[in-house]
C-alpha cells in the first residue's frame, strides 16, 4: 500500500516534516490495546512502544497516540517492531471524559472523517444519547451520519416514529437506515464511504457495530457473538482497531462505551460542539430581546416563546441544560485539577534544585 491509501495526504505530509527526526518514518497508529500499540506503513503492521523520551514529555493522557494517529516511528531488527518518537497535529478527534470521577480527558481516536453514530431500533434507542454523541463528534470536527440498525425487530410505524422524533430534536444529520440480517440499508453505507478516507463506529455495545464491518467487508474479519433471547445484542469488540475495507476505505471499530462525559474546556463559546448539536438553540437565543437572557424570567424571550408555542421540543432544550451544565462543572474541575498538577510540578523542580 501507499501511505496516501491509509489517509496520509499533504497537511500530514507538512506537519510530520517538522516534526520527524533523521531515522524516523511515518506510520499510522492501527490499534491501541492496554498500552500496546500496532502501527501500519506501506509495507505492513509491527507492534511498537513510545520511547523514554517521548513518554516523559507527555503533559497527559491526551499527548499519548491513539487509533487513526499519524506517528513518527523509527524501525528495529529488520522491521519486525518500532518505537514511536512524535505524534503529528491531530486534523480531528473524539474524546471524552475519562470514565468514573476523574476530570481528565481520555482520547479515542483521531484524524477521522466521518463517525458512524450508530444506534439499534430495538432496545438501544435513544435521542439524548445521540445528542451526547453528536457534540463529542462536533467537537471533533469530525462530520456525523446516524445508523438505526436492526430496522427488522421494529415495525415501519414504529421506525417512522424514530425519525421523527430525532428530526423533533433539531438534529440535521444524514440518517441511513439499515439491518444487517437483511442486508437493507447496508449498500448506502458502503456508498457513503470513499477510499483513502477515515470512518469511525460509534454507539453501545452490542447494536451490531462489528457485524455492520464484517458486511462491509465482505468476509468475518471480526468476531461477533449471538444476539440473546430478546434480541438484544453482545458485547464483542475488546480494543480499537483500524481495519482497511476492500474499496479502500479505512474504519474504527471501538468497544461500546458506558460512559460519555461532557468535557468541552475553553470551547463553550463560538463553533463549540454544544453549539453545532444545538444550533437551533443558539439561533433562538439570539432573538431574545437581551443578549444577557437567562430564558428563565426576562420579557422578549425567545427560548420560552417557542417551547409555548411548540417551536422548541422542551425535552431538547433541558437536554441542552443538562450537557451545558454538566460541561460547566467538569470544565472547573479540569481547570482546578491542571493549576494543582502545575503547583505540584513546581515544587518537585524547586526540592530538586535544593539538593545538593
Amino acid at each position: 500500500m501507499e501511505l496516501s491509501e491509509l489517509g496520509l495526504d499533504g497537511w500530514f505530509e507538512e506537519q510530520a516534516s517538522l516534526l520527524c527526526g533523521a531515522g524516523q518514518r511515518l506510520a499510522r497508529v492501527t490499534a491501541v490495546d492496554r498500552g500496546r500499540y500496532v502501527v501500519r506503513n506501506e509495507h505492513g503492521e509491527v507492534p511498537a512502544e513510545p520511547t523514554g523520551k517521548f513518554l516523559h514529555a507527555a503533559a497527559s493522557s491526551v499527548d499519548m497516540p491513539c487509533v487513526g494517529d499519524w506517528v513518527c516511528v523509527q524501525y528495529h531488527d529488520a522491521e519486525s517492531h518500532a518505537s514511536i518518537h512524535d505524534v503529528v497535529p491531530r486534523r480531528s478527534f473524539l474524546r471524552r471524559k475519562s470514565p468514573g470521577k476523574n476530570i481528565d480527558f481520555q482520547m479515542i481516536a483521531a484524524n477521522i472523517d466521518v463517525a458512524f453514530i450508530v444506534q439499534s431500533c430495538h432496545f438501544d434507542f435513544n435521542v439524548r444519547r445521540l445528542e451526547r454523541y453528536l457534540v463529542m463528534v462536533n467537537e471533533g470536527q469530525i462530520e456525523p451520519v446516524l445508523l438505526l440498525t436492526k430496522t427488522d425487530l421494529v415495525s415501519a410505524a414504529e421506525l417512522e416514529r424514530m425519525l421523527a422524533n430525532i428530526r423533533a430534536a433539531g438534529i440535521a444529520a444524514r440518517i441511513i437506515t439499515l439491518s444487517n440480517e437483511t442486508g437493507e440499508g447496508v449498500e448506502q453505507v458502503r456508498e457513503v464511504m470513499l477510499p483513502g478516507r477515515t470512518y469511525c463506529l460509534l454507539g453501545s455495545s452490542g447494536v451490531g457495530k462489528t457485524t455492520l464491518i464484517n458486511r462491509l467487508s465482505g468476509r468475518d474479519a471480526l468476531e461477533t457473538a449471538a444476539v440473546s433471547g430478546t434480541g438484544e445484542g453482545r458485547h464483542t469488540t475488546t480494543r480499537r482497531h483500524l481495519v482497511v475495507l476492500d474499496n479502500g476505505a479505512l474504519l474504527i471499530d471501538m468497544p461500546g462505551m458506558r460512559e460519555l462525559g461532557m468535557l468541552l474546556p475553553g470551547n463553550l463559546g463560538e463553533g463549540s460542539g454544544l453549539d453545532e448539536s444545538f444550533a437551533d438553540i443558539k439561533a433562538l437565543a439570539g432573538r431574545c430581546r437581551f443578549a444577557d437572557c437567562s430564558h428563565t424570567n426576562e420579557p422578549g424571550c425567545a427560548i420560552r416563546k417557542a417551547i409555548e408555542s411548540g417551536e422548541l421540543n422542551p425535552e431538547h432544550y433541558q437536554s441542552y441544560l443538562k450537557l451545558k451544565a454538566e460541561s460547566d462543572f467538569n470544565e472547573m474541575s479540569y481547570v482546578d485539577k491542571r493549576k494543582k498538577d502545575k503547583a505540584f510540578g513546581k515544587m518537585i523542580k524547586t526540592v530538586l534544585k535544593q539538593k545538593p
